[in-house]
């Protein structure tokens, strides 16, 4: 009795503390483009695309500031799948060419099924990714 009500403790615990890091950032997934996709036709959610390339000091700047913004972090882990995108990897700047990228970093809501709603260019604040966000939810037709 005493060792489950440990067991039952210590899950818990871990999970109260996972629970607490999900906003602490914004939850990415690194470099998969086709599994965001699985997901958002899964969740039925749009997809918030951070298209950044590894020497972009404002790529930088929006990881270490931006994405850590507990507000930001709660609003776009609840209404997004997110995708971060190294553009100049693996078949990433086949990508930016067809999105018709020209500066990082790009930021990106599409649909469920892929279809660019909104972008916008260059670091912003997290208190403007919050209303780039609603923005993007407000233009939604499938709610």
């Amino acid at each position: 009795m005493r060792r489950t009500l440990i067991i039952w403790v210590i899950t818990l615990t871990m999970c109260a503390t996972l629970y607490a890091q999900t906003d602490k950032q914004i939850n990415f997934i690194e470099n998969s483009w086709p599994e965001a996709l699985k997901q958002a036709a899964a969740q039925n959610k749009y997809i918030f695309v951070d298209a950044y390339a590894s020497w972009c000091g404002p790529c930088k700047m929006l990881k270490a500031t931006t994405f850590k913004n507990k507000n930001a972090a709660t609003f776009y882990n609840q209404n997004f799948i997110n995708v971060a995108l190294d553009m100049e990897r693996g078949n990433h700047p086949q990508l930016a060419q067809q999105w018709g990228m020209r500066a990082y970093p790009t930021l990106i809501i599409f649909d469920s099924k892929g279809k660019i709603v909104l972008n916008t260019v260059g670091f912003i604040t997290a208190k403007d990714l919050i209303s780039f966000g609603e923005e993007a939810l407000r233009r939604r037709k499938d709610i």
